[in-house]
């Protein structure tokens, strides 16, 4: 069985593209191989900045002969009809098989047999085909030839290699002609290397200069880059987007060092961090005792014979331009903050968040009135509350954000502490928009929690309120995020508040044309469309991920107070827990069959058994255990869920199982005695009422 090597050989791919690329290319090709009959043990993809490399072992040698069998007509049907059975298999009538069937007519069948193929001949047409059609984000054309590419492509590698040597797959696209040849650095081993197998290709690769692998790229990047920080007394900032991309743009990786120039040592660390990074590609490092930055790491694609001297004196040429920029930034901001930032606050009305929402000054106003209110819930100052929602976006208009978006609240709270706010209210400027994703840490301090719940329940009431709401897998203004930031916020602070009054108040801060009403505050139903629902929805994707079965969280959601998220929570981790008991999944069937026969029984009679059930009516010893069993554990549950001790309320729940057991093997429910009848099904609602107290049961599974 041979193996197939392929090379895609073009000038730079960009980094970006690169990972996705050869996840592509290696879909495509074993895709196509598969679908024309070849089989392979295994493939792996590779890249560099200006190839895309496939190897596939263990490649069958040839596919497997095909007999296809298609029934026809009968042979008395009319002419037309075998004639077009005729036209649709390209077969003439002599070439048809005729077989009598089981009522002694005849039916005519075509049968085609197609011979196997040579591995290389699908081999070409599978390459050609995605080489012709391959889903580049962004493609070109070159020259005078019609093939589109990432960057022009220059050569095709493709060799099938067996135990009679390598063999080049005859192929040609557009005039690219297929060959056993790669190139090696550019500078520092140009010109065309033969290569025998895989094996061949990555040492050979590797002489020249190049690392095929971008894993061992990044480690080696990230291992000299620690090293040389170490040796300089400081630590590398670990950026792992950063290493991926910086992989992607050298073949032969070698770290440099530099210093930072003294005169910018004073900018904040996230000022440095950000610009090395966006515009110069540079890791940086820091002072271990000080956290402060001081030097960077750039990566080299070539080794020189100063070690790399040269390229130092350029990149800090180039760096002290880049950060005197951010240091003109810094200081003309620092003016403005210094002044109360009232100048960024008045240029907020001019800036539209949404046109029908308002400006950011608008917007503003709403957050701060809210995480006033929500201030109380969480223990914050509302003062400090207000005073920071003010001033949370208020680096939007600041020169550093405008050149660095990302840095946007960070910078916020440097200006809000030159400006002498309190730093519970600088705090609350960078961490308000926190978390942004499911990595991101959690705001643990009051006035941060305010601020950052009060920026998202705006964000998402305004949206329902001008029916913005996410469709399918569109979500153009992050609302699923919003919301899984809310729910993170109030479970992780262990936050007691009800949800819908909070949503209602926020939505009373808009204009009246765009209230929401009650879409916002109303009961939770499913399949409705409703804010509380969508939070509910966002809340079983965040349950699920850690294991919740979906039944178990609705069979809480239908209990009250379901907009308290963290008493919902701490009731679905109770319940979730119980039925992976003995006792639980028992109980359950036990509620169950109670439940269905007092259902049946209510229905048949056209009454409802909700009340009387008397221990003096019991017949057996089973029915009064379990009189005995239901008054104790009613004395239990009813004030553990006062108390809202739910794992109490379970332990209660379990303590029913084997007297429900025994009732059910001892005890004939509907008996020919009316008044006995009646009391066992007094004692039927008991066990449903019991059990509904803590959970609705009904909406479990099994």
């Amino acid at each position: 069985m041979p193996d197939l090597l392929i090379e895609l050989f073009s000038e730079e791919i960009p980094a970006r593209m690169q990972a996705r690329a050869r996840d592509d290319l290696k879909s495509l090709v074993t895709a196509g191989l598969v679908e024309a009959g070849l089989t392979y043990a295994s493939a792996a993809a590779f890249s560099t900045p200006r190839r895309l490399t496939l190897t596939i072992d263990g490649l069958s040698a040839e596919s497997r002969p095909v007999r296809e069998e298609r029934k026809g007509p009968r042979a008395d049907a009319p002419a037309a009809a075998l004639e077009g059975f005729l036209r649709a298999t390209g077969l003439t009538a002599e070439q048809l098989e005729r077989r009598e069937d089981r009522k002694g007519g005849v039916t005519l069948f075509a049968v085609v047999e197609r011979p196997g193929r040579a591995a290389a001949d699908i081999v070409a047409e599978v390459l050609e085909a995605t080489i012709r059609t391959f889903p580049w984000p962004k493609s070109m054309r070159w020259g005078s030839g019609t093939l589109r590419w990432v960057r022009p492509l220059h050569s095709v590698l493709c060799l099938l290699v067996d135990d009679h040597g390598a063999h080049v797959v005859p192929l040609t696209v557009d005039g690219i002609a297929a060959g056993n040849t790669t190139e090696g650095h550019r500078f520092l081993s140009p010109g065309r290397l033969a290569v025998t197998s895989f094996e061949d290709y990555a040492a050979k690769l590797r002489r020249a200069h190049v690392i095929l692998d971008s894993a061992e790229r990044e480690a080696a990047i990230r291992q000299g880059a620690q090293n040389l920080a170490f040796a300089a007394g400081m630590e590398l900032v670990e950026d792992m987007g950063l290493l991926a991309e910086v992989a992607g743009l050298v073949e032969w990786p070698v770290p440099l060092m530099g210093r930072i120039a003294p005169e910018f040592l004073h900018l904040p660390p996230e000022v440095l961090q950000t610009s090395m990074r966006e515009h110069q590609k540079f890791f940086s490092t820091r002072n271990p005792r000080t956290g402060r930055i001081e030097g960077f790491v750039t990566v080299a694609n070539t080794e020189t014979i100063d070690h790399g001297e040269t390229i130092l004196k350029g990149n800090q040429k180039v760096l002290s331009a880049r950060l005197s920029d951010a240091r003109f930034f810094w200081e003309n901001d620092l003016r403005v903050a210094k002044a109360g930032m009232g100048d960024w606050l008045d240029g907020l009305k001019t800036v539209t968040f949404h046109n029908k929402l308002g400006s950011q000054a608008d917007r503003i106003e709403r957050i701060a009135a809210l995480a006033r209110e929500i201030a109380h819930l969480v223990d914050a100052n509302p003062d400090d509350a207000e005073r920071a929602a003010r001033l949370a976006k208020a680096d939007l208009r600041s020169s550093m954000v405008g050149e660095f978006p990302e840095l946007q609240g960070k910078m916020g709270r440097y200006y809000a502490l030159e400006a002498g706010e309190k730093p519970a209210v600088a705090d609350a400027a960078r961490d308000h928009y926190a978390p942004l994703g499911p990595s991101d840490a959690v705001p643990a301090e009051p006035v941060s929690i305010a601020v950052a719940l009060a920026d998202k329940i705006d964000t998402l009431a305004g949206f329902w309120a001008i029916d913005e709401k996410p469709t399918g897998s569109k979500d153009p203004f992050a609302l699923r995020r919003a919301a899984l930031g809310v729910i993170r916020l109030v479970l992780e602070n262990g936050v007691r508040v009800h949800l819908a009054e909070v949503l209602a108040r926020a939505d009373l801060a808009f204009p009246e044309g765009i209230k929401t009403g009650e879409w916002v505050a109303e009961t939770a139903r499913p399949g409705d469309s409703s804010l509380l629902a969508f939070f509910h929805d966002r809340l079983k994707v965040y349950l699920r991920d850690q294991g919740i079965r979906h039944d178990v969280i609705d069979a809480c959601l239908a209990m009250p107070h379901a907009d308290d998220l963290t008493l919902l929570v701490r009731r679905v981790r109770a319940l979730s827990a119980f039925l992976k008991t003995d006792d639980g999944t028992n109980l359950l069937q036990g509620f169950k069959r109670a439940n269905n026969l007092l259902t049946q029984a209510e229905q048949k009679d056209g009454v409802e058994y909700s009340f009387g059930a008397e221990a003096k009516f019991a017949e057996t010893e089973a029915e009064r255990d379990l009189f005995r069993a239901l008054d104790a554990a009613e004395a239990t549950i009813a004030p553990a869920l006062q108390r809202e001790d739910f794992d109490e309320a379970m332990l209660a729940l379990a303590a029913l199982r084997a007297p429900i057991d025994d009732f059910f093997t001892a005890v004939q429910i509907n008996t020919d005695n009316p008044v006995v009848r009646r009391n066992r099904l007094n004692l039927l609602h008991r066990i449903r009422h019991a059990c509904l107290d803590v959970a609705d049961l009904t909406r479990i599974e099994g």
